[in-house]
């Protein structure tokens, strides 16, 4: 069973920039993402960044240009740079990852799951 550890999140002003982390405890997974969730609101997608060959990295609109996704293969461990935050980016933020190279934005496809981490911005 994969286990996902996250941690990064914080209290922040608008216009601030917060690292989320997801350290995985094994190197079997070849796609992770980040989806959060406002409250009141259903889970949504934020990126994922998988990899075969090469790396491939998409973001939710919402959130482009500002995000960007990375991994330290070395350190088995992705990020979230989050830039120019904005109060709608408050919420949970969760890791999700996959063994499979999965491209899709559904967090169906998606097996294990960090426990998340809170992330507020404040006006």
């Amino acid at each position: 069973q994969v286990q996902l550890a996250e941690s990064g999140g914080g209290l922040v002003q608008a216009g601030g920039s917060l690292r989320l982390s997801c350290a995985a405890s094994e190197r079997t997974i070849r796609t992770y993402a980040w989806f959060r969730q406002a409250p009141g609101k259903e889970r949504e997608f934020v990126a994922a960044i998988r990899w075969n060959v090469l790396t491939s990295i998409n973001y939710a609109d919402s959130v482009k240009g500002r995000f960007t996704a990375s991994r330290d293969n070395a350190k088995n461990t992705v990020y979230l740079q989050m830039n120019s935050l904005k109060p709608e980016d408050t919420g949970v933020y969760y890791c999700a990852a996959s063994t499979r190279y999965y491209s899709g934005s559904n967090s169906d496809g998606y097996d294990y799951w960090g426990q998340g981490t809170q992330v507020t911005v404040s006006s």
